[in-house]
């Protein structure tokens, strides 16, 4: 894996469409530049408030996007000290995030509504490719504004 920094996260705005009977939503074209391979398409609902944390992939690039709701994504490389790199996409900012291997990050619902996550990887799911550490582990104030 090659050195990554929190500057390797990109934020792409993304197009929502709106149309009798119901918007479109654009997520990732194969022609975009963020494209390096399709391994699976899921799902991940997350309630209001809770926090999944923390995860760090290492082979798989992530692209995230938050059709329903609004997410704050918090990304932390341990080797870079207290510094993190916060972002949050949602309804309120409809973008994609495309995060490479090897950055650590964690993501909490905000507002009152459950919000859906979606995340088009370039692998497909592989439990021995991820690292884990309970929310705990890594300090951070999930309190803030």
């Amino acid at each position: 894996m090659t050195a990554v920094s929190l500057d390797d996260i990109r934020v792409t705005p993304l197009k929502r469409i709106l149309t009798p009977g119901g918007d479109v939503l654009h997520a990732l074209k194969e022609s975009e530049p963020d494209f390096v391979g399709f391994g699976e398409a899921y799902f991940s609902w997350v309630e209001p408030g809770a926090i999944k944390a923390w995860k760090c992939h290492q082979r798989m690039t992530l692209n995230l996007v938050v059709p329903l709701g609004d997410v704050r994504f918090v990304f932390h490389l341990p080797n870079q000290g207290a510094e993190f790199r916060c972002e949050e996409i949602g309804e309120s900012r409809y973008a994609r995030l495309t995060v490479p291997p090897g950055i650590w990050f964690g993501f909490q619902c905000r507002g009152g509504q459950k919000s859906l996550l979606m995340n088009l990887a370039d692998i497909a799911h592989d439990p021995g490719e991820v690292l884990r550490k309970p929310v705990s582990e890594i300090k951070y104030n999930w309190n803030a504004l």
